[in-house]
């Protein structure tokens, strides 16, 4: 690994006037994609290459008129030509081409570190962090503050119906900031590089553990940035790895203010009702209650709505705005999105892959779809779910529903020190709860175990943070009926 062309973040931002064309090496990233869009929209010569171009990606790049090119076009003397070079995760530092890129003599870095530099170092910068929420948080607060008439910048990691995945705007720029490390060559946290001034961090216990081997580890990547951010840090005080960082760095830096929110907090959410089309609540703002009322359900979103209401109140938002602009808010894809009909159930798909998303997720069906059986599939797929480290966390989580599928993919954890989730051993301490479940290992046992398991009027919620078993892409969806 020859690193002597990385070129840091400082010296990134000191050089930023004098770079004019950059190249996106593995585009069609999930991250890298939307960040080229950023980068070009902020005024630079972008292109880029992959392997392969899939929609939803491709068609979103076609559209903004970035050249892209296949990997085997990509020679030492093509990269030559640009002035920065932008180097995707998915490129391992084992690999020829980061052998490759580092012999072209062009400056390096990844998509985070030149975001950050290139794009949001001007911005008002609100991070959104988090073990779960990230991306419903930072759509709420994209959506509410163009309601407050602004005209945000984000970038979401999930995809929005008729909307696209990133934007420049203008003074605000709202960013899911997650934990996963950023290239080859920067092994540190993705948020660390985002020049965020502000932090909202909806939950903090542990997950990724194909990257960290403890929660503790993920503490020190927040700790490695929090003296740095410059204005609000609004933390979910229910979460004792979120309190240890308050207590550590609470009046440390002058410039911070500090804001908890939480069921227990003194600001609330307070008086908590949900129903199948909304929630109300109030939220104590300079002493006094303030009602809020929103189409979102669920206490989980309650609570990423609450923080969102935190901040455009510090802000100078007025009450009677934020209110108003709360009232009418959306869903990212994938999160209790409501699919259609199946035997007279209605299906709903979930990304929820870790046991409190789990059970939060199974609290909102139950306050959405008041009085209806629930028949969970479950999909265990993520390097931390595959593994056994929620072993008897996603017994209990699992165990709030009324009939269980786990749908098992033949896919080993890699988990750091993790083995394997025991799926039948889960089946059958959830089935010795007096609940049904089976255990299933193909998307045709899949079928016939739903087809098996189905009641009228009792609501399918599928848990996958990817296709469950191919469920996705079968004919499953093509025999939905449509839901009223």
């Amino acid at each position: 690994m020859d690193l002597t062309n990385l070129i840091s973040q400082e010296n990134l931002i000191a050089r930023r006037d004098k770079i004019k064309k950059v190249f996106f090496y593995r585009i069609c990233g999930a991250g890298m994609g939307p960040a080229a869009v950023l980068v070009k929209q902020a005024g630079f010569d972008v292109e880029g290459a992959d392997s392969a171009f899939y929609p939803p990606m491709s068609t979103f790049l076609e559209t903004t008129g970035i050249p892209l090119f296949k990997l085997d076009q990509v020679t030492p003397e093509f990269l030559q030509k640009y002035d920065l070079i932008v180097v995707g995760n998915s490129v391992s530092g084992k690999a020829e081409a980061a052998r490759m890129i580092e012999k072209t003599g062009v400056p390096f870095t990844s998509f985070p570190s030149a975001l950050g530099s290139l794009v949001l170092k001007d911005k008002n910068v609100v991070g959104i962090a988090g073990t779960h929420g990230k991306t419903t948080t930072t759509f709420f607060m994209t959506k509410l503050l163009e309601n407050l008439g602004q005209n945000p910048g984000y970038l979401v990691g999930g995809i929005i119906e008729g909307r696209e995945p990133s934007k420049l705007g203008d003074k605000y720029f709202v960013i899911e900031s997650d934990e996963y490390d950023s290239a080859y060559f920067h092994k540190i946290s993705k948020f660390r590089l985002y020049e965020l001034k502000n932090m909202i961090l909806t939950s903090l216990e542990f997950d990724h553990a194909d990257i960290f081997d403890s929660v503790e580890k993920i503490e020190d990547e927040f700790k490695a940035i929090i003296p740095s951010i410059k204005s609000k840090m609004i933390f979910n005080q229910e979460y004792t790895s979120a309190m240890k960082l308050y207590h550590e760095y609470k009046g440390k830096t002058v410039s911070q203010e500090w804001f908890l929110y939480g069921d227990k907090s003194e600001m609330g959410p307070h008086q908590v009702e949900t129903f199948e089309n909304g929630s109300k609540f109030k939220v104590k703002w300079k002493g006094e209650m303030v009602d809020i009322q929103t189409n979102v359900v669920g206490n989980h979103n309650v609570l990423n709505l609450t923080s969102c209401v935190i901040f455009l109140l510090s802000e100078g938002f007025s009450v009677e705005e934020v209110q108003k602009a709360s009232i009418n808010l959306e869903m990212v894809k994938r999160r209790q999105e409501i699919r259609g009909k199946y035997k007279d159930m209605v299906v709903v798909d979930d990304f929820a892959h870790h046991p409190r998303a789990i059970t939060v997720t199974l609290d909102a069906i139950r306050s959405r779809f008041k009085g209806r059986k629930i028949i969970t599939v479950f999909e265990p797929i993520s390097a931390t779910a595959r593994s056994s480290f929620f072993q008897n966390e996603f017994r209990d989580s699992l165990a709030l529903s009324d009939k269980v599928i786990i749908a098992k993919a033949a896919l080993p954890t890699t988990a750091l020190g993790g083995t394997d989730l025991d799926s039948e051993l889960l089946t059958t301490e959830i089935a010795n709860k007096n609940i049904p479940a089976k255990c299933v290992l193909s998307l045709e046992t899949l079928r016939s175990t739903i087809d098996e398991m189905a009641e009228p009027n009792a609501v399918l919620l599928i848990l996958s943070n990817r296709t469950c078993l191919g469920l996705w892409e079968s004919s499953f969806v093509n025999e939905l009926q449509k839901y009223n």
